[in-house]
């Protein structure tokens, strides 16, 4: 078999795997609408979308009003975080890299809270003031990793450490903000640090999509330089790739995401580290078929973990973001022991 074929191949098993996994979203969109403690069945989650909004049935009521915009609001946060991981990971060359791990997240959600704890709203909207203020934060953070992963010495798991350092600073400080805030305005603060659907409207599931669709439109123009960018800095540059520019510019989307999700439904742990793994360990580095597998990833993961969420807690909706670490934290310590086994070898 000559290397064209092997390589045609290779990218038909990648296109099967891209179309199984879109089934398998379309089914979990499906199962989350169903369930909850309405007991609707699949058959009728999908009558009901048929027959579009402003229905007067039952029915109708609780998926258009209540439930799609919670689950299309979990697709477009699991999206937006998965490609906010994923870019990462490319700039930092640090598989360990995400959200979380770097502590960009703990920053948003603590600028998220300084807004609610002062009032902070643009134009009489508090939950602007609450985005504005967690890209803020996020992208000063993203400054700060961007600037210590430049200096000299600084080894990819050096950043890590620091990032933890960072990520425990921020959530210290939200601490101190809970505890010197009023207790209403303290368990205000304290719903937001764990990701929870119960607080998803259209508006949020709207400002997801945006923000995802604009990034996902600049990252497809920027799929070749991404993916030599994979190759190594060196190697980047001597392809023409401008890497400095595309890195600033990459962190930035990447906060500008981040702060979209926490700004409405608070801190969703650990999306932003799986699922890129998911997606590389079924399609490899190519940014071509990455991108949207990632991209599935994310939203499969978000949408799982809100079925898993509902099913879990009868009569209410536990917190996504307690489901979506307990299944990060086993993952990254089996990343942690293969990083650590591939360096001793």
């Amino acid at each position: 078999m000559s290397c064209h074929d092997r390589y045609a191949q290779t990218n038909r098993k990648r296109l099967t795997v891209l179309a199984v996994g879109t089934v398998a979203l379309v089914f979990f969109v499906l199962l989350d609408l169903a369930v909850g403690s309405s007991n609707l069945s699949v058959f009728d989650a999908c009558s009901a979308l048929l027959h579009g909004p402003g229905q007067s049935h039952i029915h109708g009521v609780i998926i258009w009003d209540l439930r799609l915009p919670m689950t299309l609001t979990a697709l477009f946060v699991g999206m937006a975080l998965a490609v906010a991981g994923l870019q990462i990971q490319n700039i930092t060359g640090n598989a360990l890299a995400s959200p979380s791990t770097l502590g960009i997240t703990s920053a948003a959600s603590f600028g998220a809270a300084v807004a609610i704890t002062l009032g902070i709203g643009v134009a009489g909207v508090l939950w602007l003031g609450s985005a504005l203020m967690a890209l803020g934060f996020a992208i000063a953070v993203s400054v700060a990793i961007y600037l210590l992963g430049q200096q000299r010495g600084m080894t990819p798991q050096t950043v890590i450490l620091a990032g933890i350092v960072m990520n425990f600073f921020f959530m210290a400080l939200q601490q101190l903000l809970i505890y010197w805030s009023s207790p209403e305005v303290a368990q205000l603060i304290n719903g937001w640090t764990f990701g929870n659907l119960e607080r998803s409207s259209w508006l949020s599931a709207t400002v997801a999509a945006v923000l995802t669709l604009m990034v996902i439109v600049y990252l497809v123009r920027h799929t070749w330089a991404l993916t030599a960018l994979t190759l190594g800095e060196e190697r980047a540059l001597s392809l023409g790739v401008p890497v400095k520019r595309l890195r600033i510019e990459a962190f930035f989307l990447s906060a500008l995401l981040i702060a979209g999700a926490v700004a409405f439904i608070g801190t969703i742990g650990f999306v932003g580290l799986v699922a890129p793994h998911l997606a590389k360990l079924l399609l490899g580095e190519d940014q071509r078929f990455l991108l949207p597998g990632t991209l599935l990833s994310g939203a499969l993961l978000m949408t799982a973990s809100s079925v898993v969420a509902k099913c879990l807690s009868i009569g209410a909706i536990l917190p996504v973001g307690i489901v979506t670490s307990l299944i990060g934290v086993p993952f990254l310590l089996i990343l942690l022991i293969r990083q650590t086994s591939g360096a001793r070898a």
